[in-house]
């Protein structure tokens, strides 16, 4: 560590340097944000964050304010201006295309966050799961209601991509509990304002219409319903309210939670410097994801405080960060226009800077790997379900659920799905739902405790079973038998479907293609 941490130092020192001698970065970045709001505005400090890692890279930001036209002027704007990578957050799914499109045909990588686009002309995409958001957040609301009460949703922008995947996975969520009944579903567009003002349209032709709990697509949204249905029935008659983004600090869905404010929200992970690291690979030709999940996980009232708690320190640890790097680039201004200071001195003073940058750095990644590290445990929560008269044992079972496994307890799991995975593995028509229901646990379950465990899905587990006993099978070949028909043979023997498709799991698995096992 120390050895890594004094490399870096000196890299830093050498890159400063060389920054003064020639201030014109080297890669110029533009960023088109599709509005402007708390969450994008936390999203574009960490961009600004993230850039500081890079002395070469400088931002060119730009926002939409919802409006599709002014987006798609600002991104041919910023492709005049010979920007070397476009990071993008289109507004709608089909309106932006056509300019996200020029940008990836004039040669230019194209990273699209947070938001779908219709096209598949982008370089790599980064976001979080929304239908897993509206989908989790729809089993919280049928097990908060216990599976019989009215809700009323509040949608996000129409045609932007979250605000359907949100939608729709809320409404898979629900379809199955005839008990819950949604009373209305109003569009909104990601404000408080609109969300007030389309609740109070609503509420003035459904006077008598109880509502049991608000779903808004955002936080802001949950609270304008709140402050409509609040003021038109004094209080809001027990109402709970449901929503998404989870952020932290003054007014962030964290504390609206902690303050009982919103019952339930959903961290939306903004995560701009991992944006900016995926920037900078794809433009020094550095390997990356071309799709990438951020991990995100539920909020109530059980972790707001931690979570509130751990957010204010990391932006406290932020603007400490912002103000040191102000200070170091006003002094070396300040350097540069007296010129009363030789190279070497220069990068005395330099190093020094950079040491206690790089401390703030490194003290801030050890506080974000501590917020991961609790979204992660809380992502692979289990959601109780709602209590149904005739399995009151199954609830009993999952709740206990909960406890964090053992090691010896792990062990056990790990190897009773082993002996599930390898007993069905010839059956090429064997599904995550079957495995589960040999488990006894449901589909959500098992991926839960498999990916905890292992870091890998049930799929994944079972392909990599599947291509291990191939390569023994392969080396075991009776070489008589031509090279086309063992291979066949032993695609289907272990469950594949087709021999060209286990050839190209296989060559992914292990570097070479089945035949040259045999060779």
């Amino acid at each position: 560590m120390h050895k890594q941490l004094l490399g870096a130092l000196l890299l830093a020192l050498l890159l400063t340097i060389l920054g003064c001698a020639n201030p014109k970065p080297h890669y110029i970045i533009g960023v088109s944000q599709c509005s402007a709001d708390i969450w994008r505005e936390k999203q574009n400090a960490e961009l600004r964050m993230g850039a500081y890692f890079h002395d070469n890279v400088e931002l060119k930001f730009a926002a939409a304010y919802d409006s599709d036209e002014r987006q798609v002027e600002q991104i041919d704007s910023l492709l005049n201006d010979g920007i070397d990578l476009l990071i993008v957050a289109p507004n709608q799914v089909q309106t932006i295309s056509p300019a996200i499109d020029r940008a990836y045909d004039k040669g230019i990588p194209v990273i699209v966050f947070e938001r779908k686009t219709s096209s598949q002309k982008y370089t790599a995409f980064i976001s979080a799961d929304n239908y897993e958001m509206g989908r989790v957040m729809g089993e919280y609301i049928v097990s908060r209601l216990h599976g019989q009460g009215t809700v009323l949703e509040i949608k996000g922008l129409e045609g932007s991509s979250p605000a359907i995947e949100r939608h729709n996975g809320f409404m898979d969520a629900i379809k199955d509990v005839p008990g819950i009944k949604v009373v209305g579903s109003l569009q909104g567009d990601w404000t408080e304002e609109t969300a007030y003002e389309t609740t109070q349209q609503w509420l003035a032709n459904n006077k008598d219409v109880r509502v049991d709990l608000v779903f808004g697509a955002n936080d802001r949204t949950a609270m304008g319903a709140r402050k409509s249905l609040t003021s038109a029935r004094g209080g809001g008659g027990g109402t709970l309210y449901c929503g998404i983004d989870g952020l932290p600090g003054e007014n962030g869905g964290i504390q609206l939670v902690r303050d009982s404010l919103l019952d339930a929200s959903y961290i939306y992970p903004t995560h701009g410097d991992q944006i900016i690291e995926l920037a900078v690979n794809i433009l020094e030709g550095k390997p990356y994801e071309k799709e990438t999940m951020l991990m995100s996980a539920l909020v109530t009232s059980d972790n707001a405080k931690v979570l509130q708690m751990q957010g204010e320190e990391l932006m406290r640890q932020a603007d400490r960060l912002d103000q040191l790097h102000e200070k170091a680039d006003s002094y070396l201004h300040k350097l540069d226009i007296q010129h009363v200071v030789n190279w070497m001195s220069m990068g005395v003073i330099l190093l020094l800077v950079v040491t206690i940058v790089l401390f703030y750095l490194y003290h801030l990644r050890n506080l974000k790997l501590q917020q991961e590290r609790v979204v992660s445990t809380l992502w692979n929560m289990e959601i109780e379900p709602a209590p149904v008269a005739d399995e009151t044992k199954e609830h009993t079972a999952d709740s206990s659920a909960d406890e964090k496994p053992s090691v010896v307890a792990e062990s056990a799991f790990l190897a009773r799905f082993r002996e599930v995975v390898e007993a069905r593995m010839e059956d090429s028509e064997v599904s995550v739902d079957d495995l589960a229901a040999e488990m006894s646990l449901s589909r959500v379950q098992l991926y839960r405790k498999i990916k905890t465990i292992t870091g890998s899905s049930p799929v994944e587990l079972l392909r990599s079973t599947r291509l291990k006993r191939a390569y023994q099978m392969l080396l075991t070949t009776d070489k008589s038998v031509s090279e086309d028909k063992s291979v066949s043979e032993v695609a289907y023997a272990v469950g594949f479907t087709a021999p060209s498709y286990f050839s190209k799991c296989f060559k992914e698995e292990y570097g070479m293609v089945p035949g040259d096992v045999r060779k």
